[in-house]
């Protein structure tokens, strides 16, 4: 325990490393940009832990209610940490991540993104039914969440050969920082500040690690997906609202080039590009190149070890059709320390 003079001494020099608090915060504006001219939601200390609720990809909130006019993944924040500076590196803790309505949605067919030529010529239509999930669209199929089985099931259509229920694997498709200058992408492509990244592993344990461009980081999340198969081959997951617990924490002078994830067994690096308009070969290489540099810096390897543990022990991801791949590592091939 601190001496009251120590801790004096601290709170003068290191005013944020003191008394985490827990907050509870629901958004009554959301924003589709990640941005640092955005008004600040709430200024938090790393250490704090943050109970928040996010809105699903067409603005819809937990009861179904349209909070934000404009859909295409409504973000909650931006929160400001304080002591983030710029070369540092943001760690959010995803506490917990829980479906909180009993409904979700995705689109009815694999995008043309994820498909050749020839066989988009034998497509059924994009239309389903209208106005089933939001007025005038119908290329949207309803699911029904069962959040006290932590399944979902397709409501409509039911299909005479296969039950299409599955259990939830609950995530957030946003998750970003404001990126440098003042580049303020929308809540739809990726990039290396994190932003739609769309990963199935941004879910509760996993630890998100993003570069800092601004003091304060201006961190932003939403875009909540029931379930989502690697890839995102339709263009969405399972839409749905989120209730969502995070902690936060600096890391000084990290000199990240782009976000990381850690889960209880990998490392992943992520070569973060827009999705279904990016060259999957570009972002093998920069996730690859990043991970040498993490194996290489943070554990210490020779970099001949680190690029024969890629070689041997690495497994690339698709994290989205056309656009961010992932390396992974797992965490037992580093326990071998001589």
């Amino acid at each position: 325990m601190c001496s009251p003079l120590v801790r004096f001494s601290l709170a003068l020099l290191l005013p944020w490393a003191l008394a985490a608090e827990t907050h509870e915060v629901v958004a009554k504006v959301y924003y589709r940009t990640f941005s640092h001219t955005n008004p600040v939601l709430l200024r938090i200390r790393p250490g704090d832990v943050v109970v928040t609720k996010t809105l699903d990809a067409s603005g819809r909130d937990y009861t179904g209610a349209v909070r934000h006019p404009d859909p295409g993944n409504p973000l909650t924040g931006p929160f400001y940490v304080e002591g983030a500076e710029p070369g540092d590196a943001l760690v959010v803790h995803l506490r917990k991540m829980r479906l909180n309505r009993n409904w979700g949605y995705s689109g009815y067919r694999l995008g043309l993104f994820s498909l050749t030529p020839d066989f988009i010529e034998t497509l059924y239509p994009n239309s389903f039914k209208p106005d089933i999930v939001m007025k005038g669209a119908s290329r949207y199929v309803r699911w029904d969440l069962d959040l006290a089985r932590n399944l979902v099931q397709l409501n409509d259509p039911k299909s005479r050969e296969i039950r299409l229920e599955f259990p939830a694997k609950p995530m957030l498709g946003c998750i970003g920082v404001a990126p440098a200058g003042d580049f303020a992408p929308t809540s739809g492509p990726a990039g290396s500040y994190g932003g739609n990244l769309d990963y199935n592993e941004v879910r509760e344990g996993a630890t998100v690690l993003l570069p800092v461009y601004h003091s304060g980081a201006y961190l932003f999340l939403g875009d909540g997906h029931a379930l989502q198969g690697d890839g995102e081959p339709t263009g969405n997951g399972i839409e749905t609202s989120m209730d969502v617990e995070f902690s936060v924490e600096v890391r000084k002078h990290a000199g990240l080039s782009g976000p990381r994830l850690e889960t209880a067994d990998s490392l992943i690096s992520l070569g973060a590009e827009p999705e279904f308009t990016s060259a999957l070969d570009r972002g093998l290489q920069m996730a690859t190149v990043d991970m040498v540099r993490w194996l290489t810096s943070e554990y210490k390897l020779e970099p001949w070890a680190a690029h024969l543990l890629v070689a041997f022990q690495g497994k690339y991801d698709v994290v989205t059709v056309a656009g961010t791949m992932g390396l992974r590592i797992p965490k037992a091939a580093l326990a071998h320390r001589p």
